[in-house]
């Protein structure tokens, strides 16, 4: 978050770096800023394997994904919870990732937008109407109550930040949101 496209700042591609030392695991980067083209070098040496950018501020959305790509990452697009899936229908043979925000970005702890279930069912429809294997990511009031829909309507990868580190066990947290995308419960 760099404090214009959405009102907070976050850490930058130095945290990825001492985070890359810590675990092999895979490293996804939301670009939640105004001209993200000027950050894809530094997350990508910092050791990020994804990078997601907003359709609202990449008029060059094709290229861009490229760029990510060329630096040997996986490429995502992100659309707001205002923004309509069209803006991503003339890349999607580019896309290894469709975010679709759940909450307007830029902060943590907001009410999940019913209204996304239908955008995240119909966003898995149009990937899956041109053959696309990129996964559908939701992002934004993702806890108990709301995983299973958006898992429902096709989501298959999940942010859910304030769900898990405000948890008394985070651990046990993850659990039971991975056990609510299961027939078990």
């Amino acid at each position: 978050m760099d404090g214009r496209f959405v009102p907070n700042l976050t850490f930058g591609a130095k945290v990825i770096e001492s985070v890359r030392k810590l675990t092999k695991l895979p490293i996804d980067v939301h670009l939640m800023v105004v001209e993200p083209e000027n950050y894809f070098e530094s997350f990508a040496e910092a050791g990020a394997n994804g990078m997601s950018i907003h359709t609202e501020v990449s008029p060059h959305l094709q290229r861009q994904l490229n760029r990510i790509r060329e630096l040997g990452c996986r490429a995502g697009a992100v659309v707001n919870p205002a923004t309509p899936l069209t803006a991503v229908s003339e890349v999607i043979p580019d896309l290894d990732l469709l975010l679709v925000m759940t909450v307007n970005p830029g902060f943590g702890g907001q009410s999940f937008i019913k209204g996304s279930i239908d955008k995240v069912r119909r966003a898995r429809e149009m990937l899956a109407e041109n053959g696309s294997k990129a996964f559908l990511e939701v992002d934004g009031g993702i806890d108990r109550k709301t995983i299973r829909s958006v898992w429902e309507a096709g989501a298959d990868t999940f942010v859910a930040g304030n769900a898990i580190f405000g948890a008394k066990n985070p651990k046990a947290e993850i659990g039971e949101l991975r056990a609510r995308c299961t027939a078990q419960v």
